[in-house]
């Protein structure tokens, strides 16, 4: 293995897995992802990731999620790091999604296991390292089992250890002894960012070890989980435990709604009805008709 150039993390925090506002089926609501972006680099949070789960990256047409990069990384301005996902069934249009990235002046790239077709985990290796020499950026790689069937194994993540350009691992499997296998390649790479999906989790994962969460609650209220990382990484189990309530509270708004798309249509939602972007939806979702919305609104004002 290459010699490590750094013993610490580059990048630790709170990462909101930004929503992508859009105005129509195939067009972004430019004013509202401006003031989105506004909204949580005012809140103190650490990096922005674009093209997620949240951000309904396999919804989005190839040419939105060019338009989209560019307007992220140009509105950011390098204020804070911007994490690219490039997740695809496509090796190739991977590929070209990170191109544009690195073209726009994003700083890292995303990638989870391809959907669809479920990879064995000696092609993921071999897919991962094939990306690996390609992709022009560094390289987040990105857990997440439940849309992808596939989970990053312990025994392939430290197999790919050794690409010196992966820099961390997100985990949105919500297991909590698996964050903990995961932070036990830190004995081999010290320098890998180790971030939780699951919101409720981060205060759990970063008194475990981990560095951070990409937390969809942070693009309503970015304040809430900044506070909530510091609280945690300072040790004080007080404070951690008044804003970790706060948190809980704010997951009442993704039980409302019947299907699993309730998550992000929630999170539009909310952040439709305080005013910073539209909360339309990437078919074949609609968003939060009335009475959803209602709901959440109540939910807000007891916030």
């Amino acid at each position: 293995m290459a010699t490590l150039q750094t013993a610490k993390p580059l990048y630790r925090g709170i990462v909101p897995p930004l929503v992508t506002p859009l105005a129509d089926r195939d067009k972004i609501d430019h004013v509202g992802t401006q003031r989105l972006l506004e909204h949580v680099i005012k809140g103190g949070v650490h990096g922005v990731f674009i093209l997620g789960t949240t951000g309904e990256a396999p919804s989005l047409s190839y040419r939105l999620r060019r338009e989209f990069i560019k307007l992220v990384s140009e509105t950011v301005a390098q204020r804070v790091p911007v994490f690219v996902g490039v997740t695809d069934t496509s090796l190739v249009e991977s590929l070209k999604l990170a191109e544009v990235a690195k073209e726009s002046g994003a700083d890292a790239v995303v990638l989870s296991t391809p959907y669809y077709f479920p990879a064995g985990q000696t092609e993921l290796i071999q897919y991962i390292a094939d990306i690996v020499e390609e992709v022009p950026l560094p390289m987040m790689l990105y857990n997440m089992p439940s849309l992808t069937k596939v989970w990053f194994e312990i025994d392939t993540l430290r197999s790919l250890a050794q690409h010196q350009k992966i820099i961390g691992v997100k985990d949105s499997s919500g297991d909590m002894k698996y964050f903990q296998q995961m932070l036990s390649l830190k004995e081999v790479r010290p320098d890998w960012s180790m971030f939780i999906g699951p919101e409720h989790l981060t205060a759990e994962a970063i008194a475990m070890g981990g560095d951070g969460g990409v937390n969809g609650g942070a693009n309503i209220y970015p304040q809430l989980f900044v506070d909530l990382y510091h609280a945690a990484m300072a040790e004080n189990p007080q404070q951690v435990e008044v804003l970790s309530q706060r948190v809980n509270r704010l997951q009442q708004i993704y039980s409302v709604g019947k299907y699993a798309s309730r998550f992000i249509k929630a999170t539009k939602c909310a952040l439709s009805i305080n005013g910073v972007c539209s909360d339309h939806m990437a078919e074949p979702f609609n968003h939060f008709m009335p009475p959803q919305r209602a709901e959440v609104r109540d939910i807000l004002s007891r916030m």
